[in-house]
C-alpha cells in the first residue's frame, strides 16, 4: 500500500517482535508495568497476588534445582520474555532455556525447552490463547499450574498451533516432564 491509498475503515496497527523490543529498550512501556505482545497488540498483565507469587517462587526453586541436576547446559528463569515471531512476546512465569547470551534482547523461542504459567485468575486464557501462541512458537512443552483446580495441565507435541498431547497432574503429586525425561519435580506443599 502507498501513502496515497485510503481505506474505507480504520485498521489497527499490529506490532512485530522487533517493534516491541524497540519500545521496551527505549523505556516507552516502563510506566505501564508488566506488558506482553500478544498477536501484535501490547497487553497489560495482572498484578501478582500473594498466592500466585508464593506458588511461583516455590515451584521455581524446585524446577531450578531439578534442571541443575538433570539438564547440563540449561537453566530455569523467571519472567523472561520469549520472542515468538512475528508478533508475540509473552512473559511466562518460569521457563527452561539453553540461551546463554547476556544482552538486552528476548529469549528466542527455539532456545526454550519448557514454559510454565501459574494461573490464579487466567486459566482459560493460559490454556487457550497462550497455549496456541506457545504451540505456534514450537515450544516443546507447556505447563499451566491451575491454582483453583489444584492441577498442573501439561501440554506437549506442538503441531499446527496446538498441542497434540496433554495430561493433568494433581498438585501434591510429583510431575515429570513429558519431553525432558530426566526432569522430575515434587509439587507437595506448593
Amino acid at each position: 500500500m502507498t501513502a496515497l491509498e485510503t481505506w474505507q475503515e480504520p485498521r489497527p496497527v499490529k506490532l512485530t517482535v522487533e517493534d516491541f523490543l524497540h519500545l521496551t529498550r527505549s523505556g516507552a512501556l516502563h510506566s505501564h508495568g508488566k506488558t506482553e505482545l500478544i498477536e501484535g497488540v501490547i497487553v497489560a498483565m495482572n498484578s501478582q497476588m500473594a498466592v500466585h507469587a508464593r506458588i511461583k517462587s516455590r515451584l521455581f526453586r524446585r524446577i531450578a534445582d531439578a534442571v541443575d541436576d538433570a539438564m547440563p547446559g540449561y537453566e530455569a528463569w523467571t519472567e523472561a520474555s520469549i520472542a515468538i515471531q512475528p508478533d508475540n512476546v509473552p512473559e511466562p512465569d518460569i521457563l527452561v532455556t539453553n540461551f546463554t547470551r547476556a544482552e538486552r534482547t528476548f529469549v528466542p523461542s527455539e532456545a526454550v525447552a519448557l514454559v510454565i504459567e501459574v494461573s490464579d485468575t487466567t486459566a482459560r486464557y493460559d490454556l487457550g490463547k497462550k497455549a496456541a501462541i506457545y504451540a505456534a512458537g514450537a515450544i516443546p512443552e507447556y505447563w499451566v499450574v491451575d491454582i483453583n483446580a489444584s492441577v498442573i495441565h501439561q501440554l506437549w507435541s506442538p503441531t499446527d498451533g496446538t498441542y497434540a498431547e496433554r495430561r493433568e497432574v494433581r498438585l501434591g503429586d510429583p510431575v515429570g516432564a513429558a519431553t525432558l525425561p530426566d526432569l522430575q519435580v515434587a509439587t507437595s506443599g506448593l
